[in-house]
């Protein structure tokens, strides 16, 4: 999976799509090897808890945010403005980094340089 916490992501289908205009939101979690993410303000739920519960030692609702499918997420682009899918590159120094498609924009090296891909010149 391309998306990592941290990263900026549009929500693009589900019942927590923004219809009018995508608003970028956070990852705060990556689950199941990248199949699931948890991402800030999106797919919240009410848990029920009793008294003297760590979090909420009075009892009652404890609102928080569950999983979704990361297909249901794209990666925002903030120079594109808009949810763009994401690829792999190698570098000229042979470091392997995630760039927009469609701008060509690179967004972070993912593994240190290796000589093998490095470009010969």
């Amino acid at each position: 999976m391309k998306i990592k916490r941290g990263d900026l992501v549009v929500v693009v289908a589900g019942d927590d799509k923004d219809r009018a205009e995508p608003r970028p939101r956070v990852v705060q979690e990556v689950l199941d090897e990248g199949k699931k993410v948890v991402v800030e303000g999106v797919n919240l739920v009410y848990k029920h808890v009793r008294r003297g519960h760590p979090k909420s030692p009075q009892g009652g609702r404890l609102r928080m945010e569950k999983p979704i499918q990361s297909s249901n997420v794209m990666y925002y682009c903030s120079q594109c403005g808009k949810g763009v899918k994401l690829g792999y590159r190698y570098t000229e120094t042979g470091e392997k980094e995630r760039f927009c498609r469609s701008c060509s924009n690179g967004i972070g090296a993912v593994s240190p340089a290796r000589e093998k891909y490095a470009k010969k010149s």
